[in-house]
């Protein structure tokens, strides 16, 4: 038994926080109230700070990058007051595998690092259950993890036989804990998909009680257009919707000031739809993204081809975004460690190069397998967007192996504390409103029971915060970081969908 006395309770429903002592009983709220008398196996003070559900990180990439395998603690979303964590989104996730392959994530990270021992996403979830996590882990179904296996890497529509094929599929696999399906159609393997095929196959999540997610075609120039697409399968299936990472990028503020409209315009007429971002001015993604969208297409190995071809090439160099020689910093680089935390300007200098050929050279270097910092977004936009309804705070993060290769940028463990600092510096939104939105407000999304308020009875997912920092968090009641020190317990489950 845990006694958490004279706390503030910001209880994640939006109204006022009230001061009380919270009881926990093996892994639930067992009382609420005041208790000057009762003792317990431990008693926490919590004079001076406040208590909120456990926050919920609805954009995850442990998944991605196999960490939920290699680091299994996922301590930088515990350190930040994040106790659950969701996954499979922008089109890719660890099933359902039909033939026991990972291609669909070679784009973040080696898929050889484990052993593949599942196909079905009742077996996956088995073995991740089977090896325990530090958080709480739900996902999603990716759109382009199933259409490569099924296609390989044609780009073509698909053929009737196949769309029922993976009706099917999807299906069985949000039956069997899959809470939707994701889209990454900015990605080379679904950029050409169809509005119908994307829209069957989404009308399948919304009947058997599923969201969607999606990451949008376009997020430049082509903004309004992907957005209208994305109201437009919302209306007409009647899905819960999230854009995933929707950010102001610089140069296109214009669009992005009208999507936000446009978003809030349909959330008014009874539209389902929210989007993810984080306070911070850069993006983290893979490097092939940043070539033109006329070359993205085929696997990494034909896209490397192509950038070889010196006619090619002269024309990537016309349409490559806008580069300064600290914009681009070097996350990742499989193979070719030595260039993680290179600037593209200190990588540029070493090659005798202007920072186009240099980039043109370092996608080369890293056969297109590199992830980078992107600084490319207009942060007082981004931070302002924030006060949307509609938006919803996410890290887009991982949680990385302690001495593992890879740049940690600031959003992959401070996105949480970053956003209550902004909105109690600025007085964006009251904290109360804050804190629905990282809990009651995606645990409603997703339909997660008895999780994302502090109400009696519910499970005890908690985060307390004390100078603006998570000081202890519980995962389903077992204290998991004590005085900001992770205690590496793993006290996370896999939470599975229930289809009625």
């Amino acid at each position: 038994m845990i006694l958490i006395r004279d706390v503030l309770v910001v209880d994640g429903s939006g109204k006022a926080p009230y001061k009380a002592d919270v009881l926990l009983r093996r892994d639930r709220i067992s009382a609420i109230g005041r208790f000057p008398k009762m003792s317990a196996d431990l008693t926490i003070d919590g004079s001076g700070g406040y208590i909120t559900p456990g926050f919920i990180d609805v954009n995850t990439d442990s998944d991605h990058y196999l960490t939920l395998f290699t680091n299994p603690e996922q301590e930088d979303f515990l350190l930040q007051g994040a106790t659950t964590i969701v996954g499979g989104h922008c089109g890719s996730s660890l099933a359902p595998l039909l033939y026991g392959s990972l291609e669909s994530i070679r784009k973040w990270t080696d898929p050889n690092q484990i052993n593949v021992d599942w196909h079905t996403v009742k077996e996956f979830l088995a073995a991740l259950q089977s090896r325990r996590l530090g958080v709480n882990f739900l996902t999603l179904a990716g759109h382009s993890t199933v259409r490569r296996a099924l296609i390989g890497e044609e780009m073509r529509d698909l053929t009737e036989g196949e769309l029922a094929v993976f009706t099917r599929i999807i299906e069985d696999a949000i039956k069997d804990g899959v809470f939707g399906i994701s889209t990454g159609l900015a990605y080379a393997h679904a950029r050409l998909a169809p509005y119908s095929e994307i829209k069957r196959l989404v009308g399948v999540s919304k009947k058997n009680g599923g969201v969607y997610a999606t990451h949008l075609r376009n997020e430049t120039n082509g903004l309004l257009e992907s957005i209208n697409e994305t109201l437009a399968l919302a209306k007409e299936t009647g899905i819960t919707t999230i854009i995933s990472h929707l950010r102001p990028i610089r140069g296109f503020e214009n669009q992005f000031g009208e999507a936000i409209e446009k978003i809030e315009g349909a959330r008014k007429r009874g539209i389902k739809i929210y989007f993810d971002s984080y306070p911070f001015d850069t993006s983290f993604l893979p490097i092939y993204t940043l070539l033109p969208e006329w070359l993205k297409r085929g696997n990494l190995e034909t896209m490397c081809e192509s950038i070889k071809n010196t006619n090619i090439s002269e024309r990537i160099l016309k349409e490559l975004p806008p580069l300064s020689s600290d914009s681009i910093v070097v996350a990742q680089a499989p193979e070719a460690d030595f260039l993680v935390g290179k600037t593209l300007g200190a990588f540029a200098e070493n090659q005798n190069l202007d920072l186009n050929r240099a980039l043109l050279k370092l996608m080369d270097a890293t056969r297109l397998r590199a992830t980078v910092f992107y600084r490319n977004i207009n942060m007082d936009l981004a931070i302002e967007s924030l006060r949307s309804p509609a938006a919803l705070i996410a890290s887009n993060g991982v949680s990385f192996p302690p001495g593992s290769a890879h740049l940690r940028h600031e959003r992959l463990w401070n996105t949480f504390p970053r956003f209550l600092e902004i909105v109690l510096g600025s007085r964006l939104m009251t904290l109360e409103t804050a804190i629905q939105k990282i809990t009651s407000t995606p645990a409603s999304i997703f339909g997660l029971e008895g999780r994302g308020v502090i109400r009696e009875g519910n499970i005890a997912d908690l985060t307390l915060v004390k100078s603006g920092i998570p000081s202890h968090v519980f995962v389903n009641g077992a204290l998991t970081v004590s005085e900001g020190v992770s205690n590496q317990s793993l006290s996370g489950t896999i939470i599975r969908k229930t289809v009625s």
